[in-house]
Formats: C-alpha cells, sequence, structure tokens
C-alpha cells in the first residue's frame, strides 16, 4: 500500500442540499465521481441508481460483458481498482467474498493507494465481521473512511435503488456520505459506528432469510406432492401472516419454474450462510434452522451450480417425485 502522504489532498464541500451530487473540488464545480467495483447483479444497479441520480460513476469487473453493459449505462470504464478510486469521493465495493474485498481496498494497486484524503469506501458487499474489521484497522492513518454497510433487497433492490443498508460508521460520516447512499438506497439502518457492526447485523438477517428460503421450497414440494396448484399456494401464502417479500418472490419462480438467470444467483445465499453459521459458531449461538437451511443450500448448490436460490426446490421435488407449477397437472 503506498504512503497515505502520495495521495492527492483534496477537499470536498457538497454545493446545497439538493443539489449533492455536485461538489466543488479546489474552486470548480463539476459533477461528482463515485466508484463501484464489482458490477454484477447487485452492482450493476448500483451503478444505474447512480447514474440516474446525476453522478458520474466510474467502475470496474472483470467481466467484459458487465464491463460493456455498465459503459452502455453511462458509466466509465477503469483498468484498476486504483484508478477507479483515484478521483472518487466514494467507491461501492460489491464483490463477492472478504479476500476479494481485501483485494480490491488494500491492494498495491487498491483504493486506497490512490484515493483522495476525506474520500469514503462504502463496502456494500456481504463479508466476515472480522474480515471488516480487519479491512478497517489495515487502513487506519490513510485519511480515508470505511463506511461498513451491507445491504438487503437482493437483485429487485439493486436495480430499483431500494436496498436496505446497515450502516457502521461515525454519526458525521454518515451525514456527510448520505446522499450518496441514498441514490441506491429506501432504507439507511445506523446499525454501528465501527467496521463488522454492519456484517453482524447482516449475519443476523441472512440467518432468517435462509430459513424463510429452505421453509418456502419445503412448503411448495409438500403442496406439489399433495396435488395442490402453485397459484392456490401462492394466492394463500401472500395473504396470510407467513407472506413476506422473500416468501412470496421465491414462490413465484418456483411455480414459474424459473430457476436460472433471476439476479439471486445460489452462490452468494450459500456464502452468505456460511457466514452466519461462522458467527454462530464463534460466539457459541446454537443457530439449528440456519444449519438446516445452510444444507438444504448445499444440496442446490451441488446439483444446480448455475441456479439461483430456489433451484434448491427441484432437489427436494427429485426426492418426491412431484413439481409445483403454477397450474396443477390434470
Amino acid at each position: 500500500m503506498k504512503s497515505p502522504r502520495n495521495r492527492p489532498a483534496t477537499r470536498w464541500l457538497f454545493r446545497k442540499p439538493q443539489d449533492a451530487n455536485l461538489c466543488e473540488k479546489q474552486g470548480e464545480f463539476h459533477m461528482e465521481t463515485i466508484g463501484v467495483i464489482g458490477i454484477g447483479d447487485m452492482g450493476s444497479g448500483l451503478a444505474k441508481n447512480l447514474i440516474r441520480n446525476g453522478f458520474r460513476v466510474t467502475g470496474i469487473d472483470l467481466k467484459p460483458d458487465r464491463m460493456q453493459a455498465f459503459v452502455e449505462m453511462g458509466g466509465v470504464a477503469a483498468a484498476s481498482p486504483a484508478e477507479v478510486g483515484k478521483e472518487a469521493r466514494a467507491v461501492f465495493v460489491m464483490v463477492m467474498t472478504g479476500d476479494q474485498a481485501k483485494a480490491v481496498i488494500l491492494g498495491e494497486d487498491g483504493l486506497v493507494s490512490q484515493m483522495p484524503e476525506g474520500s469514503a469506501v462504502i463496502l456494500s458487499a456481504t463479508v466476515k465481521p472480522r474480515e471488516a474489521r480487519e479491512i478497517g484497522a489495515a487502513m487506519k492513518g490513510s485519511g480515508i473512511h470505511l463506511i461498513d454497510t451491507p445491504v438487503s433487497g437482493g437483485f429487485p433492490g439493486a436495480q430499483g435503488g431500494t436496498l436496505t443498508m446497515m450502516a457502521a460508521a461515525p454519526d458525521d460520516i454518515l451525514d456527510a456520505f448520505a446522499p450518496v447512499m441514498e441514490a441506491v438506497s429506501a432504507n439507511i439502518h445506523r446499525v454501528g459506528t465501527k467496521p463488522g457492526e454492519g456484517q453482524t447485523v447482516k449475519a443476523c438477517l441472512q440467518s432468517l432469510i435462509g430459513a424463510q428460503f429452505s421453509a418456502t421450497f419445503e412448503a411448495a414440494a409438500l403442496a406439489a406432492k399433495a396435488g395442490v396448484s402453485g397459484q392456490v399456494l401462492l394466492d394463500v401464502f401472500s395473504t396470510s401472516s407467513a407472506g413476506c417479500g422473500v416468501v412470496n418472490n421465491a414462490l413465484e419462480k418456483i411455480i414459474d419454474r424459473q430457476f436460472e438467470g433471476t439476479g439471486s444467483h445460489i452462490n452468494t445465499m450459500h456464502k452468505d450462510l456460511t457466514i452466519s453459521m461462522a458467527l454462530g459458531e464463534e460466539l457459541g449461538v446454537p443457530l439449528h434452522t440456519a444449519a438446516s437451511a445452510m444444507q438444504i443450500f448445499h444440496a442446490g448448490r451441488t446439483k444446480y451450480p448455475n441456479g439461483d436460490n430456489w433451484v434448491c426446490t427441484r432437489v427436494i421435488e427429485e426426492i418426491v417425485g412431484a413439481e409445483l407449477h403454477r397450474k396443477a397437472k390434470p
């Protein structure tokens, strides 16, 4: 990591509240630059909504097709994480693992080597709380802020700009970067002040969501075996006390047999449950239901590695010899 003194010192000031995407840099007004690293199902939504809100967005992803789509939506392609951060007031890091987050933030060609003092890394990826703490510790003295804020809402929330954020950073930092975060989120919860505290809340949330998913998959297979139509099940579930966004969306995908390409790849939830289980182990908390969900996702990921979350239902359906469709087969 390059010495902090080698980074450009940049003074950022919002012009006025209603024009929070415009800033003053060395006396000249210009469009504020925000970065996004990782332009997949989630990151592409971040980029799209930042652009819609008037920000200049630079970004990078390892897949050329994602980069092309990013440029076509109005983004500015970068060649490295350092280039993404060079002029950015804030950079969202939406990668898959903690090791990837460390590499793009702290690596020799990472964000911290080039980002201006007073800017912020917004860690929106879901990683282990310990990994977020390690990143925060490594960034001390850099002059760059870390906002630990994993998100929830999945592909629809990312694309629609309605994500829920679990944000951990000092209040003055969250106040300063609120306009950037509000461009991609409908709900920003201040859950702590230190790195790792956002990730801890996300791990708790995913233990619950994993259980909701797995229970829906099992209920769908039960209904299929009993000869109940998927539409009937959806009508009842969605208007009952069990109905919620997680259950309703999963059931819609199951009964329409949409098991790939829906923006919710099984690898992500499998990884998140791994984090939840690791936190439970670390703290000595039994997570019986989350553990069962973890095994269901493990089975789905093993059998259908290219599938989305709901593909786990197919594994159970194959065991019982019945499939749930929107209309029951005669």
